[in-house]
């Protein structure tokens, strides 16, 4: 028996493995996965009129790897003379200055117009003798990097490579990521690892990640990085970590990325080199100024400053009873002569007691319109809260139009389960920036990104990297398109489809099992870990869960209508009066924007109460759908990326379950209503689930 056991065995490690069985991949390659294209005839060179810029060398870098690896040979590598012309099947990389040099077609010129500095045209040309080739044609380099990036994601998406014709350009000037990752190597709310940006070793050594991770970003068109956290440190600005920050520049310049960093307010006061933060005051404007001539010395093309004021105990000119208007424009000052800019968030709450936190951006900012200099860009978040599963659009999107605003989303999940629980953000973004346009001026994403070998701490988080990059380079792409593209980049053609209809209900499942009808913020408090509803003890109101659900036994919701804290006043007068009426409300902001008895009859025919049960059971349910899908799969993926994108769906359904329950008993324990039939009882006392504490969860303190 053991002899055939051996045979069998024997047997069965000769047999062929499927391609998803045979490769084990960790997820470093991200959606530049470069696979053997068999049957697909490729280019054999690569044609150039000049070696080119280091952006040029980059863009001929890429697509030798690509073509290496599709085809199973190096590609030969022309730079032409005057009068020579490449081999039939080539790709010609040339800019317009180039064309007109050589003589180029007067129609491809004129496809050009309009592309800016950053657009390209990606076109399969035939002239009268029959010779065949690919023209990657910009004005600027960066257009015929971005132009490279284009026609390899074609490969890997099996598009007919003989009849491209794309003219594409970003519709958003700014779109940049920002790293909430600290000197130390921490990150807060990361949940990747440590910081990408190794500080101790910078400047001396480099590392060859940094050189993968912009070749990503310019993959997606993001032109633009701040490399450390909002709640920054004066050290940043300091001769060593300016060192730093220039040694990084110089990796990412080549691939379109400006480097940006985020300025503590008070800084040359904390350094002493001056006696106040006082923006109006002489000093302290000389101070900034000097330091911004002595910054663009080393990093020529540095972006400019973001910053972070009178929020969260972080210090700004309100201390000296100054607006953020003229702080921002003494900072913007100092970069003018640069070309620099200010991002200026527009994140604030004060530490008074408010009658509705979510009215304070909008009305410390919206007043300020038409107040800023004109480079300073008003950052303002996504959502009137804090990057919660959903919130309504921010009112300042279309109240400041004599101010450039600039959308910042959040790609890392501080409050949509870290990086164990499975939610594409795609959804999240399409539906804001539909409610913002056409009032954005720029995007920002809050990083995912560290150290682990997946980059983003999961492999389904780096999806959110992607659809970040893809809508700021076109606010008006749908995220289900951009997910059948990124798994069809990442995994497969064949099971992109099924993957993307998994990606597409997966937040609102969280939603459905976190917040659901509107309700929001009800995160444990301080990590955003967990279920925590009953919180209300803290010192500040705005700081515990409570305050934002306001339920007892009569009802449930935060009334932001006349009769409450009003802030459906801030909304478009249209819109304000439509949504005063809890019946004409969409149901996802239900609560959001109103207090309901219990008993009120939803849409469905369910009182309020068995429609929030509803909600919680189709979270659980949907997820349980979602590993069931994926379990589907299992034959089209390698085994490795199979098994821990598994294990991560268990942890989210046991944590469904768990908001689920959780929910349930403390809202139970409030309301005094009964289940209605059919709805499962939690399996523990609302006294266990507030027992349970997470000291040492990720990405806080």
């Amino acid at each position: 028996m053991v002899i055939w056991q051996r045979v069998v065995l024997a047997l069965a490690l000769l047999l062929p493995l499927t391609a998803a069985q045979a490769e084990q991949e960790d997820g470093y390659e991200l959606w530049l996965r470069y696979r053997t294209l068999a049957g697909v005839a490729l280019p054999k060179q690569i044609a150039l009129a000049t070696p080119g810029s280091p952006t040029v060398q980059a863009a001929v870098q890429e697509l030798q790897r690509g073509l290496r690896a599709m085809a199973g040979k190096e590609p030969s590598l022309a730079v032409l003379s005057a009068g020579a012309q490449p081999a039939s099947g080539a790709i010609v990389l040339a800019t317009r200055t180039q064309l007109a040099a050589s003589g180029g077609q007067a129609a491809v010129a004129g496809a050009l117009e309009g592309l800016g500095d950053e657009g390209y045209l990606l076109r399969s040309m035939c002239e009268p003798n029959g010779r065949r080739y690919t023209l990657i044609a910009a004005n600027k380099d960066i257009g015929l990097l971005y132009g490279a990036f284009a026609w390899l994601q074609a490969a890997q998406l099996g598009k007919r490579l003989d009849a491209l014709d794309e003219r594409n350009a970003p519709k958003l000037a700014r779109r940049v990521l920002n790293h909430w990752d600290n000197l130390d190597r921490t990150v807060e709310r990361g949940y990747s690892g440590e910081s990408i940006w190794n500080w101790w070793e910078l400047p001396d050594i480099r590392d060859q990640r940094y050189i993968d991770y912009a070749r990503a970003n310019a993959s997606l068109g993001i032109n633009g990085t701040v490399l450390n956290n909002v709640n920054s440190k004066p050290e940043i600005l300091t001769a060593p970590w300016i060192a730093k920050a220039a040694a990084l520049a110089d990796v990412l310049r080549p691939y379109g990325l400006r480097v940006y960093l985020s300025v503590r307010w008070s800084t040359p006061l904390e350094l002493k080199q001056t006696r106040t933060a006082d923006p109006l005051d002489p000093q302290v404007a000389q101070w900034w100024r000097d330091k911004a001539d002595e910054i663009y010395r080393v990093i020529p093309d540095f972006g400019g400053f973001l910053v972070k004021a009178n929020s969260e105990g972080q210090p700004g000119p309100q201390d000296y009873h100054r607006t953020h208007a003229e702080g921002a424009n003494m900072l913007a000052a100092a970069l003018a002569p640069h070309k620099g800019i200010v991002m200026w968030r527009a994140f604030v709450y004060a530490s008074e007691q408010p009658d509705d936190r979510a009215k304070q951006a909008y009305s410390d900012f919206a007043p300020l319109d038409g107040k800023f200099a004109p480079n300073v860009v008003v950052q303002v978040k996504n959502g009137p809260l804090d990057f919660q599963p959903r919130e309504p659009v921010h009112p300042l999107f279309g109240a400041m139009p004599k101010t450039p605003l600039m959308m910042e989303f959040q790609v890392t999940k501080e409050y949509l389960g870290f990086a164990t629980n499975l939610a594409y953000l795609g959804t999240l973004y399409e539906e804001t920036l539909r409610d913002a346009a056409p009032a954005v001026a720029g995007m920002a994403g809050v990083a995912n990104i560290g150290s682990s070998r997946t980059w983003s701490g999961s492999h389904f988080d780096q999806a959110n990297w992607y659809a970040f990059g893809r809508l700021a380079w076109n606010p008006q792409a749908r995220a289900r398109d951009i997910a059948l593209e990124w798994a069809g980049r990442t995994f497969s053609a064949k099971a992109a489809p099924d993957i993307a209809g998994l990606m597409m209900m997966s937040r609102e499942a969280v939603v459905d099992y976190m917040t659901p009808l509107g309700l929001t913020h009800l995160m444990g408090t301080g990590h955003h870990y967990g279920p925590a509803p009953w919180v209300s003890d803290l010192a500040r109101p705005e700081w515990n869960p409570a305050y934002y659900h306001r339920a007892h036994s009569k009802g449930i919701g935060f009334d932001r209508t006349a009769t409450g804290s009003n802030a459906l006043a801030q909304y478009a007068p249209a819109l304000a009066q439509r949504w005063s009426d809890p019946r004409n409300t969409p149901p996802e902001y239900l609560l959001w924007f109103h207090h309901l008895p219990w008993d009120y009859a939803m849409p469905s025919g369910r009182t309020l109460w068995a429609e929030l049960l509803a909600h919680y059971d189709s979270g659980v349910a949907a997820v349980a759908e979602m590993q069931q899908r994926w379990q589907r799969l299992k034959p089209l993926i390698d085994a490795r990326r199979h098994q821990e994108v598994a294990q991560r769906l268990a942890v989210q359904r046991q944590e469904a379950q768990w908001w689920r329950d959780a929910s349930i008993a403390y809202f139970q324990s409030v309301s005094k209503l009964p289940l209605p039939a059919g709805v499962q009882a939690p399996p523990h006392s609302l006294e266990y689930y507030k027992s349970l504490h997470f000291p040492f969860a990720p990405g806080h303190g």
